[in-house]
């Protein structure tokens, strides 16, 4: 192995000119108590490109530039999402799991318990998965050696499938309940069509119209024109009672206009804000009818081991809409960007191709 590889080096925030592609990055050393991966399969997402951008604001200043968690320590790896298999592990790590598949959890948590929510993220607060080595503690490398999808397909789960369950689950959603998903082609937004469909429940999904076919088939009842004048409307013909839950990747003038829609009880729970990060609310519509608006930011280590054992039986499947190899991360980004495909972006070292 050589003392070197290549990786996709975030140097500033800014535009895709901050994004370096380097081959002389040293390979990272392994402590103790964790492993090295050597990545098989990446996946892009909305927060490597706002991370990038530094699009996610400060607490009074919502136009300042920082990431996720504020600021960001560069040079900086991108990359949430990654599969791969162990080649080194660190002392005190068992050396059995040399040559084991895994999909590693990106996130960092505030404390060791199953409930605990993220505070870091892999490409953000640490290096991540846009290279061909990285290191993360081996309780954060889960087996999926047994799974009968390919690595492109576990690739899409960390980030998408986690966030969209830790939503279904801080949402309640069960069986035989009326959910609402927006944003339903993206990687979060599919995956969630996907998990409240097995759940039982009943979907409808906006989408634009072109990929109505791909979100009926992920699970959704009723598709949504997103591009329509009559959203609202639409939303009431296919559920005359109302909505039990709104999960939301969109934001913006929605979570105005739509939260009526929602029944006595109702649940809207956010995990983007793509349509528009500041609104405005009327919150007598939110406590005169008992309804909650409920914020979920990715998955905690209990979900994570749950989407695990799902991946490990087969049970979702993960829809891949392009990839690209490590030496096309620009491109990659660019593609994403368009929003012009359905599931996700992947990335592959760059000697797969």
């Amino acid at each position: 192995m050589s003392d070197v590889m290549e990786a996709a080096v975030l140097t500033a925030f800014g535009g895709p000119d901050v994004l370096h592609l380097r081959e002389d990055v040293p390979v990272p050393k392994v402590p103790a108590g964790q492993v090295l991966v050597r990545m098989t399969a990446a996946s892009v997402n909305n927060t490597d490109i706002w991370t990038r951008e530094g699009a996610y604001g400060l607490p009074g200043n919502p136009d300042a530039k920082a990431g996720w968690r504020g600021s960001v320590e560069f040079p900086r790896i991108q990359g949430a999402d990654m599969v791969g298999r162990i080649s080194h592990v660190g002392e005190g790590v068992d050396a059995s799991l040399i040559g084991k598949r895994v999909l590693v959890d990106p996130a960092f948590y505030e404390t060791a318990k199953d409930d605990a929510h993220p505070i870091g993220l892999l490409g953000s607060e640490k290096d991540g998965g846009f290279a061909e080595y990285v290191v993360v503690d081996a309780t954060r490398a889960h087996d999926v050696s047994d799974s009968p999808l390919s690595d492109e397909q576990l690739a899409c789960l960390p980030t998408a499938y986690g966030t969209a369950l830790g939503m279904l689950e801080r949402a309640g959603v069960g069986h035989g309940e009326t959910v609402f998903v927006t944003g339903a082609s993206g990687g979060v937004g599919l995956a969630l069509v996907q998990l409240a469909a097995a759940r039982g429940a009943s979907v409808i999904a906006m989408s634009k119209s072109a990929k109505a076919k791909e979100v009926t088939a992920a699970g959704a009842t009723y598709v949504i024109d997103r591009d329509s004048d009559s959203i609202g409307e639409n939303i009431l013909d296919a559920a005359p009672d109302g909505l039990d839950v709104m999960a939301d990747v969109v934001g913006g003038e929605m979570v105005t206009s739509m939260s009526p829609l929602l029944k006595e009880g109702g649940r809207w729970v956010i995990a983007g804000a793509v349509g528009g990060s500041v609104v405005s609310l009327d919150l007598r519509r939110l406590y005169l009818h008992n309804r909650r608006l409920i914020g979920s930011s990715m998955h905690t280590p209990a979900h994570f081991r749950e989407l695990v054992e799902e991946a490990n039986a087969g049970r979702i499947n993960p829809r891949v809409a392009e990839t690209f190899p490590l030496s096309r991360i620009h491109e990659a980004q660019y593609f994403f960007k368009q929003q012009q495909h359905v599931g996700k972006v992947v990335i592959l070292p760059s000697s797969r191709n």
